[in-house]
């Protein structure tokens, strides 16, 4: 048994509503196939079709305030609720509070002391490196939890070698940002094919897609929109070459954003769990999920034969 954890940032189950909400109106092909043509909204949850389970999970928590990055991320890695702990909601950057949440037991600690194997997929520019090490940029929740586990981030030559995807899927950014024109430009659907097969040499395996939650904040439907159909082209790849026996595919959020483009942002809505797989294994794991902190708990659960 395998999970791979496919991470949105800021993408919740919002009104079915074109007007504000990309993900009721762009053309997501894949996703509508695996939903029996429903779409990733408000409504939609609970439902299981042949090949996938949605369920919708609280993210407020209880907690007075918008929910954010940092306190959200932490949640869905220690099974803890964060934000109670610290005394709120908080992002987007880890606090001092945060990052001992993480260093103290966090997924990818968890699994590896379970003798299991766990990986980060995402890569990381030469810059990003040097702005770490300078004190300029800090470690966002989730690849402060994988440094904190003994995990390497991955850098450009683990993206040259294929063992690694860039943020955005396609490496396109950086060779259109970043100026790195040795990137491998992948397509979205390629590169979905790629994350099952890395994925399939793990027990674990996460990646983290931060765009989305960009895109909420930047209110444009068309780039949205643009940007779903990236994310639907790569599940598309994924699904296809994902085993269906072996593991479980979990996409899920920390907050909602992107799925209300009349605020600029963070929304109270509940966040979808996508999951993918044999019936008998998500049927297990989506009856356990309510909120953030039950994702952790359950994904140890199902690598553990539970």
């Amino acid at each position: 048994m395998r999970v791979l954890f496919l991470f949105l940032d800021g993408v919740g189950l919002g009104p079915d509503d074109p007007a504000i909400n990309p993900l009721a109106r762009a053309e997501t092909p894949n996703l509508s196939h695996l939903l029996d043509g429903r779409r990733l909204v408000a409504g939609s949850a609970p439902l299981e079709t042949a090949r996938a389970s949605l369920v919708s999970l609280d993210a407020c928590l209880g907690v007075e305030g918008m929910p954010q990055s940092a306190s959200g991320q932490a949640a869905l890695l220690t099974g803890l609720n964060v934000p109670a702990l610290i005394g709120g909601h908080y992002g987007p950057w880890p606090s001092r509070a945060i990052v001992d949440l993480l260093a103290n037991g966090n997924l990818f600690r968890t699994i590896r002391q379970m003798g299991r194997r766990a990986d980060f997929l995402n890569a990381y520019p030469p810059a990003y490196f040097a702005a770490i090490q300078s004190g300029r940029r800090l470690y966002s929740a989730i690849p402060q939890a994988a440094v904190s586990a003994g995990l390497a981030l991955k850098t450009a030559d683990d993206l040259l070698a294929g063992r690694a995807l860039s943020a955005d899927f396609t490496g396109r950014a950086w060779h259109e940002r970043l100026g790195l024109a040795d990137t491998p430009l992948l397509t979205p659907r390629a590169a979905g094919e790629r994350m099952a097969a890395l994925a399939a040499e793990n027990d674990f395996t996460f990646f983290e897609y931060w765009l989305s939650d960009y895109a909420g904040h930047g209110r444009n439907m068309a780039d949205a929109c643009a940007l779903l159909a990236t994310v639907d082209a790569m599940l598309g790849g994924l699904a296809a070459a994902w085993d269906d026996d072996a593991g479980l595919i979990l996409l899920t959020s920390d907050h909602g954003n992107m799925e209300d483009l009349s605020t600029r942002g963070h929304t109270t809505n509940p966040v979808p769990a996508l999951l993918i797989g044999a019936p008998e294994h998500r049927r297990r794991m989506a009856a356990a999920l309510r909120s953030l902190p039950d994702v952790a708990p359950a994904i140890v659960r199902a690598l553990a034969g539970g």
